[in-house]
């Protein structure tokens, strides 16, 4: 039911138009998940159930939030965010936009190149059009694995993060070494070698952290392992990188 009335919504109504209605459409369809088995680490709503996902993912009806934003809300709320810091979030989910936007206690912006995600600027993750130092914590989920000079990329988000300032980076994961092949160019190539068309590697992540660590980063690898019904719906194994400068 959810997907269809998620594809009917992106038929009817344009992109600028859904993102300014989503939680309205969302607080009307959360009336039918209502319960007291799980619950959203943004928006604090308890559930029924979560709304299940063709790629095994659990949505909160509510809000919109997968797994990954819920793991990353609960590791901002409890360890990240503090008053008068200045925030960098590249491609922001929309959940986490939203939450973040609504503090008053931080300076946020949402950064995004393609405009398919709430955001104010459009910074080239290579070429980032602020001065060195503007920032004490950076976000950068599943970006990376995006970019094409993802050491350039890098390089840029060391030199706007103040001195000890700290970047979480999350992306698909793989054992072993980082895969990638710039020949690969075409959407299908990439979809068949690197599991999405507009990816062009996967990494490991200790061959991430190696990449970032030659940039000048500390780099903390976190894992992360949950019950597979646990009540946050988080992933049951989920892997972040903490970069400090």
């Amino acid at each position: 039911m959810y997907n269809y009335i998620k594809q009917l919504l992106k038929k009817l109504i344009s992109k600028k138009i859904l993102f300014k209605y989503e939680p309205i459409f969302r607080r009307i369809f959360y009336q039918f998940y209502k319960g007291k088995n799980y619950h959203c680490t943004i928006c604090n709503k308890e559930l029924r159930k979560f709304i299940p996902l063709a790629d095994r993912d659990k949505l909160c009806p509510n809000c919109g939030s997968i797994s990954r934003n819920r793991r990353l809300w609960k590791l901002l709320d409890s360890e990240f965010l503090r008053t008068k810091i200045e925030v960098l979030d590249f491609s922001p989910s929309r959940c986490i936009y939203r939450a973040l936007k609504k503090n008053p206690f931080i300076s946020y912006t949402g950064t995004d190149i393609s405009g398919d995600f709430l955001s104010e600027e459009k910074y080239d993750i290579t070429n980032i059009d602020v001065k060195n130092e503007s920032y004490d914590l950076v976000i950068c989920y599943h970006v990376l694995e995006h970019i094409e000079d993802d050491i350039q990329a890098m390089k840029e988000l060391y030199r706007v993060l103040k001195n000890k300032g700290i970047c979480i980076i999350q992306t698909p994961f793989q054992e072993g070494e980082i895969y990638e092949n710039p020949s690969i160019k075409t959407e299908d190539g990439r979809l068949q070698h690197f599991g999405q068309k507009d990816h062009v590697r996967i990494y490991s992540a200790k061959g991430l952290e190696e990449r970032l660590s030659n940039c000048g980063f500390q780099v903390n690898i976190r894992e992360y392992k949950e019950d597979f019904n646990n009540k946050y719906g988080f992933k049951n194994k989920e892997t972040i990188l903490i970069c400090t400068k």
